[in-house]
């Protein structure tokens, strides 16, 4: 493998969009990521998801947002992601 070919693979990070979850935490958010797949068996399409635990410099974020997260490297125990952008906010009720 070229050093060219090394260099453009390294640096290419998953992003994905997530609804926030919970923000009681400093600087750090708790979002649900969906995704949709078939079912190995029965072939039906059935909703899954998971939990990722995000950093959030500025505390911006608010339950019920959707966000855009970035993978990054170890922040602490959990966190392996990074806000990236808040898509859209969530309704508030006042």
């Amino acid at each position: 493998m070229s050093e060219e070919a090394k260099t453009e693979q390294r640096g290419v990070r998953k992003t994905r969009t997530a609804t926030v979850v919970s923000d009681v935490q400093d600087k750090t958010l708790v979002c649900r990521v969906e995704r949709q797949a078939a079912h190995p068996v029965y072939r039906k399409v059935v909703k899954y998801s998971k939990k990722c635990y995000v950093h959030d410099e500025n505390n911006e974020a608010r339950q019920g947002d959707v966000v855009e997260i970035m993978e990054t490297r170890p922040l602490s125990k959990l966190k392996r992601w990074r806000l990236v952008s808040i898509v859209r906010r969530a309704a508030t009720t006042d």
